[in-house]
């Protein structure tokens, strides 16, 4: 039987990689997650990971998800959307 690493090795072994940009798309048997990066300067953005799931478990995604940010709202309260974040920032000159 093959030993298991403990909990703390597997998350080491994790890379954490930033996203600003995500794409959904869909077929009749699964489901696609793009997420990348997109830049201030216009420059078209980067896709780096794709995650390829089923209808079920993309349901399953979105029913933690939602449970996720009610918790970080009932903590830190509501999250602005991205459009609203960005509305008091004024623009570069």
């Amino acid at each position: 039987m093959p030993s298991e690493k403990p909990e703390a090795e597997q998350c080491h072994q994790i890379e954490g990689r930033y996203a600003n940009y995500f794409q959904v798309g869909h077929n009749a048997f699964e489901f696609a997650l793009d997420f990348g990066q997109l830049y201030a300067n216009g420059s078209e953005g980067h896709i780096h990971t794709r995650i390829i799931t089923s209808p079920s478990y993309m349901k399953a995604f979105l029913q933690t998800l939602t449970a996720s940010i009610g918790g970080y709202e009932k903590d830190f309260g509501e999250i602005r959307g991205v459009h609203a974040a960005t509305e008091d920032v004024p623009a570069a000159r």
